[in-house]
């Protein structure tokens, strides 16, 4: 393919960096939890439901925080609630809701029989996970691999069953993954709701019944067309570990993961972001979900020219982040975006620079490549040729998921004939420009690698900054996104919390082993 004239130095100096960056907050992970992690542990022990409105897992974990005892994790008290009542996790976690009992009064159980408890749950569930990750390479090998660029259509009607309905549809048309848009504002919600969901505002609800349903659905259009189709949701939020929990439980296959995103553009504390986030994308390591970034959301509130190296630079730490909880290059869709004003004479030059210079760091990532929204107005023309030439940028830079502009983007949600049309226009451009960029080669001193490489310079010495002052004091300096955040400000901090000595987590103990980290 087309490819950058880059020194391989420049490169190695601004991963050491992002490496730096990361590495400097292993104290965090490696001290600390949130009850948002003791959650996902619950659940994962397959404790489920519902009592009175509030999910289980929060009733339990309320209730091991109000006695001061959830620094030795979850999974201790369940585990020996177990033995002492003879009963299953669940049976546990509905007395507990009753009020009927309380896992801190009751003696202590032999350490042995609790850590044998601990180890069956956890290898039952890791059991299941392995079987939805077989399954899932099977069915690549019956059906063949995912196409690249991957076409990503999104859904988002509110009710599960509606949009199991457009789901099909644009498989049929020629998706080759579906993802499933939340409610607005489902990351501020410090809990998972429950159940089949046929409301929500702007999307659906990311809920396990709903993963189930549509896990489902598309099984079920995938044998008849011939395909594997892979499911999108995002695990980020409060409850980002939880929803990575459930999407391995369920097949998805895909999860948007940002390690930041939930700081910058939905307020959440920093402490609670970056513990949680790396749990989740451990469980989706351990799953073989593949994750998604959103460094496509800097270019909302800041120019894409100016301020290109923050995304360069946010893919690097992305980077460094998932690799820590286990996350392999080819499961990491690092995010950007074709979002340039079209009026910019070379706008598209600039866009196929940026481009080219992710691919050229991420080569064996199916990075995520984002549409025309900052600029798309109610001219639907002018829109779908923005559409058409993202599309091709995405063919010649070997870009592995195109998630598809609507011609009808600031107008309404995407119709089904609004969708049909995207994605006609993608097969089109990507079969019309298929050899196109073996015939070609840049020029070292032209525009696309002079700008490429002043993208890479300026973010070697962002990186360099951040490295000197740490990622939180970057951050309270408005350093990413123009957005400022503060350690101890934004939602969810009164959920982290110091290890005890004796804290143990069997499901994160045990994916680290096995995924030799």
């Amino acid at each position: 393919m087309i490819k950058l004239s880059i020194k391989d130095e420049n490169i190695i100096k601004a991963r050491e960096y992002a490496r730096e960056i990361v590495n400097s907050l292993s104290w965090l992970m490696s001290d600390y939890s949130s009850v948002s992690i003791e959650r996902t542990v619950l659940r994962l022990m397959r404790i489920d439901g519902i009592f009175d409105s509030t999910p289980l897992p929060n009733i339990v974990i309320d209730l091991l925080s109000e006695r001061n005892v959830l620094d030795r994790g979850a999974a201790y008290w369940i585990a020996n609630a177990m033995i002492y009542k003879n009963a299953s996790a669940q049976e546990v976690a509905e007395s507990i809701s009753k009020d009927e009992f309380d896992p801190t009064k009751i003696p202590t159980m032999p350490d042995e029989k609790v850590f044998e408890t601990l180890e069956k749950l956890t290898t039952e569930m890791l059991k299941h996970i392995k079987s939805q990750n077989k399954f899932r390479e099977e069915s690549y090998a019956k059906f063949g691999p995912r196409k690249k660029p991957a076409i990503y259509v999104i859904v988002a009607t509110g009710n599960i069953y509606d949009d199991v309905v457009q789901a099909k549809a644009a498989a049929r048309e020629g998706a080759d993954i579906i993802a499933v848009i939340r409610s607005t504002a489902q990351s501020l919600l410090d809990y998972v709701p429950f159940g089949a969901t046929t409301e929500g505002f702007g999307g659906t609800f990311a809920t396990q019944e709903n993963f189930k349903i549509m896990r489902k659905g598309l099984d079920e259009v995938g044998e008849e067309i011939g395909k594997y189709i892979s499911l999108t949701n995002y695990a980020s939020g409060l409850c980002m570990p939880e929803i990575a929990a459930m999407g391995a439980i369920e097949r998805l296959d895909v999860m948007l993961n940002d390690a930041m995103y939930g700081i910058l553009f939905r307020d959440i504390n920093m402490k609670r972001t970056i513990l949680d986030q790396y749990f989740s994308r451990m469980i989706n390591a351990y799953a073989g979900i593949e994750i998604q970034t959103g460094e496509d959301n800097y270019l909302t509130t800041s120019d894409a020219i100016e301020k290109a190296y923050t995304v360069t630079a946010s893919q690097l730490i992305n980077e460094q982040f998932a690799l820590i909880s286990g996350l392999k290059h080819e499961k990491m869709g690092l995010g950007h975006a074709f979002e340039i004003n079209p009026k910019i004479e070379n706008s598209f030059l600039y866009e196929l620079s940026h481009a080219l210079l992710t691919h050229t760091l991420f080569p064996d990532s199916p990075t995520k490549y984002m549409p025309p929204t900052k600029f798309a107005t109610g001219n639907i023309f002018r829109t779908h040729l923005l559409n058409g030439m993202f599309n091709f940028i995405s063919q010649i830079t070997d870009q592995g998921v195109q998630l598809l502009g609507m011609m009808t983007e600031a107008i309404h949600t995407p119709h089904l004939v609004d969708r049909a049309v995207a994605i006609e226009n993608a097969n089109y451009v990507f079969k019309a420009t298929k050899d196109f960029s073996n015939e070609f080669q840049l020029s070292k001193d032209g525009f696309i690698n002079q700008r490429a490489n002043l993208v890479l310079d300026e973010t070697i010495g962002f990186l360099k900054k951040v490295s000197e002052k740490g990622l939180f004091k970057a951050m309270k300096n408005s350093d990413f996104a123009d957005i400022k955040r503060t350690e101890t400000g934004g939602k969810g901090l009164d959920g982290v919390f110091k290890k005890s000595d004796n804290y143990f987590n069997p499901f994160m103990e045990k994916m680290k082993l096995e995924l030799g980290i």
